[in-house]
C-alpha cells in the first residue's frame, strides 16, 4: 500500500493496483487479494478530513498542494471496502485506526513517544475511516506503520472476533521494523490471486468515481441515483460474471513493465516532474474487467462530475467535511511528522 512519502505519480498509474517492480505488488488506492487462501485487504494513504469526501482531482505533474492531497484517503475507497462481506485475514493501512493506541500498552508507547499523549487523549491520533473499517470488517490482523514505533494491540469485537494490531518501526539500524508472522492458508500454492468479491465491488461502484474537486455524495439516495440499486454488495451472479471475465483464472498476471526510464546513478535528483504516463497494467485491467472508459482514472479530461457531486469550497480548510461517523470526533492530523528519531 502507499503512505505519505511515496512516488504518488507512479502509484496513480496503478490506481487499481499492479506491479511496482517485478516482486513488489501494490494493492492500489484500496484493494483485496488472496495468497494461498489468505485474504489481504489494504487502504493506501493517510486521513485528512479536508479532502476525505472529494473526488480524485489531482493529476500529474502535481502542484505543491496536490502532491500532498493526492495521498489523502477518499471516502469512495472506504465505501468500497465496506461492501465486503467475506472475512479478511489481514488488513493493511499506513496510519493507525483512530483510538487503537488505547487497546495496547499505553505506558510503553508514552515511554517511546511521550508527545503522543495529548493526541491520544483528544482522539486526534489515527484515522476515523480506518477505525470504521476495523469495526465493520473485523480482520484477524491489522498491520500499519506511520508512527515510527513498534506497537501491538488487541481489539475484541465480540466473543468470537478479535483483531490483533501491529505497527512496526522505521526501517533503520537497530529498530524493530521487521517481524515474521505465519498464517494458515488453504494448502494451495502461494500464488497472488485477484479477489472476486473485490472486483465485483469495483464494477458495481464504478459510476460513483469522480476525478473532480467536488464533494462526492455517497448517501443511500445518491448511490441509488448513480448506480440504480440500493445494495452494492456483490450478488452471486456478479461474482460469476467476474470469474467469467477472468477466464476462470484468478491468478494476478506477472505483467510488470517499465512505464518510465528508471533512475540511473549520477542523474539529477531534483528533476522536473514527468507528465502522466499510461500504465499497460491498468489498461489491461480495465479491458479485462469491462470497466467503463471513464473509470480509467488517469484520463481526467474524460470525466464529468457525478450528479450528486457538489462544488468544493474555495477554502476546504475553512469549510471542512462533516464527521465520518457519529462515534468519531475528527481533529487535525499533522501528516508531515518529524519525530526527530532519524
Amino acid at each position: 500500500i502507499g503512505g505519505n512519502h511515496e512516488a504518488s505519480n507512479h502509484l496513480w498509474e496503478l490506481y487499481y493496483g499492479g506491479w511496482l517492480a517485478p516482486n513488489i505488488y501494490y494493492l492500489g488506492y484500496a484493494g483485496v487479494v488472496t495468497v494461498g487462501g489468505v485474504r489481504i485487504g489494504g487502504l493506501s494513504g493517510i486521513y485528512n478530513r479536508n479532502h476525505y469526501q472529494l473526488g480524485h482531482y489531482e493529476k500529474p505533474p502535481y502542484s505543491g498542494d496536490d502532491m500532498r492531497s493526492t495521498y489523502h484517503v477518499r471516502e469512495l475507497e472506504v465505501f468500497r471496502l465496506l461492501q465486503l462481506r467475506k472475512p479478511l485475514d489481514i488488513m493493511l493501512s499506513h496510519d493507525w485506526p483512530q483510538h487503537i493506541a488505547k487497546r495496547g500498552n499505553l505506558q510503553m508507547l508514552y515511554w517511546y513517544k511521550e508527545f503522543l499523549r495529548d493526541q491520544i487523549n483528544t482522539g486526534s491520533l489515527g484515522s476515523p475511516p480506518a477505525a470504521l473499517l476495523l469495526s465493520k470488517l473485523k480482520p484477524k490482523y491489522w498491520f500499519a506503520a506511520h508512527m515510527h514505533v513498534k506497537y501491538a494491540a488487541v481489539v475484541r469485537h465480540d466473543e468470537e472476533h478479535a483483531t490483533r494490531f501491529l505497527s512496526l518501526d522505521k526501517c533503520l539500524p537497530g529498530r524493530d521494523f521487521l517481524q515474521l508472522v505465519r498464517f494458515e492458508g488453504d494448502n494451495t500454492e502461494a500464488k497472488l490471486k485477484y479477489d472476486l468479491e473485490w472486483l465485483a465491488v469495483l464494477r458495481s461502484t464504478a459510476p460513483l468515481f469522480s476525478a473532480h474537486r467536488g464533494r462526492v455524495s455517497l448517501d443511500p439516495t445518491s448511490t441509488l441515483r448513480e448506480t440504480g440499486r440500493n445494495d452494492l454488495v456483490p450478488t452471486p451472479d456478479e461474482l460469476d460474471k467476474v470469474r467469467e471475465l477472468l477466464g476462470g483464472d484468478e491468478t494476478v498476471p506477472l505483467n510488470f513493465s517499465e512505464s518510465v526510464e528508471a533512475y540511473k546513478e549520477g542523474q539529477e535528483i531534483f528533476a522536473p516532474q514527468p507528465a502522466f504516463v499510461e500504465n499497460p497494467q491498468t489498461e489491461t485491467f480495465v479491458k479485462v474487467l469491462e470497466l467503463p472508459a471513464a473509470f480509467r482514472t488517469q484520463v481526467r479530461s474524460d470525466f464529468k462530475p457525478a450528479s450528486g457531486a457538489a462544488a468544493a469550497p474555495a477554502n476546504p480548510a475553512a469549510d471542512a467535511a462533516p464527521a465520518v461517523h457519529s462515534m468519531f470526533t475528527p481533529a487535525p492530523l499533522y501528516e508531515e511528522m518529524d519525530f526527530g528519531d532519524d
